[in-house]
């Protein structure tokens, strides 16, 4: 893989200290991935940027497992039995069953894999086509969801928005079920040009009633997710959309959607957003927005990073919940699925505002600054006093106490301790559990610099 760094980029990094290389080096750790795990961040150290950069392009993508969902026990549960009945007990405990083992897989995929970023992908896809189980309320339907957007994660937009348009729980979601030729409902159409593929203000309210009419009759089976379309609920006739006319039906018109100027735009302004900067925008002229001429997500994140602004230090970002977490317990070696209390971490992450599969609304998470608050710290320090209570501390105990604050820099993966917070440190070095605990909840740490 050639010219994965711009020249700029590669002048710099020639004539770099080591502080410099640290610091690239964590942030591309950061934003492509969760975090490290003892002794990664001195090996991706020792490949150098551009080796750093083809290590995580260059990860398989290996989907879903197959049979996974047998794994779990998820299945189609039917229709839900008469209230106060034994049977919708049973139902509605089966139902948690799955919503948890579904979720705490999902983590554990995050905390254990060598090659993050097709899940770190599919955690963007998550908010990105955000659906949640508030609402569909089918385990099933939700994982099956997840799996598209991971299948595609790194692939075709165009093909990922086909299925996307026909996907179950995002019909569900956004009423198009209801959306029938006597009576448009025009909110999965709204959504999908706004939200999905074009942008605000990038399309009028005519275009919205239009393609209301495109995505009439189609039917979701709740308990399975399946999509039919009934002719007799449809608009079969011709509609006008963005200034093209034709009997538009959900692929039609997604094509012509992305096909849009519009998209190629969009999309990477939500990858700058959410990868780069909440606070700065995506520049007008932008090597980004061409490398989305082809819809291919993965070259359009290998332009993203060759972009001088992923590496710029004054595009920081507040570390999301899950981003947090996952960052801790992979530094720890935890593993979510054995952990000795598991449903402790959902509840954390649906106290913190950001638990997988349930999105606060169709424009996903908030981002950055907006997840600072003192009840989200006092929530970390406690989970943090847990966390190292139960994670291995053998990379710091094993160190020599004068060398133990450096030694925790390279096992979270942070270039450098602010001054204040090497003070601190220092004096908590021959508590190892007291000293993680505090790293966890550092500036440093909280923060992807």
């Amino acid at each position: 893989m050639v010219g994965l760094l711009n020249e700029s980029y590669r002048d710099a990094m020639a004539t770099s200290d080591e502080l410099t290389s640290r610091r690239v080096v964590a942030r591309l750790i950061q934003r492509l991935g969760f975090g490290t795990k003892p002794g990664e961040f001195q090996a991706l150290l020792s490949l150098g940027v551009d080796g750093v950069v083809e290590k995580f392009l260059s990860s398989p993508a290996t989907g879903t497992p197959e049979g996974i969902k047998d794994q779990l026990g998820l299945m189609d549960l039917g229709a839900r039995p008469g209230p106060n009945t034994p049977e919708v007990v049973t139902y509605s405990e089966q139902k948690r069953y799955m919503t948890r083992e579904m979720s705490l897989w999902w983590l554990e995929q995050m905390t254990i894999t060598d090659f993050p970023l097709e899940e770190r992908m599919t955690w963007f896809w998550h908010g990105h086509w955000a659906t949640s189980f508030a609402k569909v309320d089918e385990p099933i339907v939700m994982f099956d969801h997840v799996a598209k957007l991971r299948d595609h994660s790194l692939g075709d937009f165009n093909e990922m928005a086909r299925i996307m348009v026909l996907d179950g729980a995002l019909i569900f979601w956004l009423d198009g079920q209801r959306n029938t030729s006597a009576s448009p409902n025009e909110n999965l159409a709204r959504e999908l040009l706004e939200l999905f593929t074009l942008g605000v203000n990038r399309y009028s309210e005519n275009d919205v009633k239009q393609a209301a009419l495109a995505l009439t009759g189609y039917t979701v089976k709740k308990s399975s997710g399946e999509v039919l379309r009934n002719s007799r609920r449809s608009f079969l006739g011709r509609t006008t959309i963005l200034g093209k006319s034709a009997a538009f039906d959900a692929i039609l018109l997604t094509d012509h959607l992305v096909a849009q100027d519009s998209c190629q735009r969009f999309i990477p302004e939500r990858l700058w957003y959410r990868f780069i900067s909440t606070r700065h925008q995506l520049p007008k002229q932008s090597m980004i927005v061409d490398a989305f001429a082809s819809r291919n997500i993965k070259d359009t994140l290998q332009s993203l990073i060759n972009d001088a602004g992923f590496i710029d230090p004054a595009h920081s970002q507040v570390k999301s919940p899950l981003e947090w977490l996952i960052g801790s317990m992979r530094a720890l070696t935890i593993r979510p699925a054995t952990f000795v209390r598991p449903d402790y971490l959902l509840n954390l992450l649906q106290q913190l505002g950001q638990r997988p599969f349930l999105p606060p609304n169709v424009g996903g998470w908030p981002a950055d600054e907006a997840w600072l608050s003192s009840a989200a710290i006092q929530s970390k320090i406690q989970a943090a006093q847990l966390l190292t209570r139960e994670g291995d501390l053998s990379p710091i105990e094993d160190v020599p106490i004068r060398g133990r604050v450096d030694a925790l820099a390279d096992l979270l993966g942070i270039p450098a301790w602010q001054e204040e917070s090497r003070r601190v440190l220092q004096s908590a070095r021959n508590s190892p559990q007291r000293l993680v605990t505090l790293a966890l909840c550092s500036p440093e740490f909280l923060v992807s610099n």
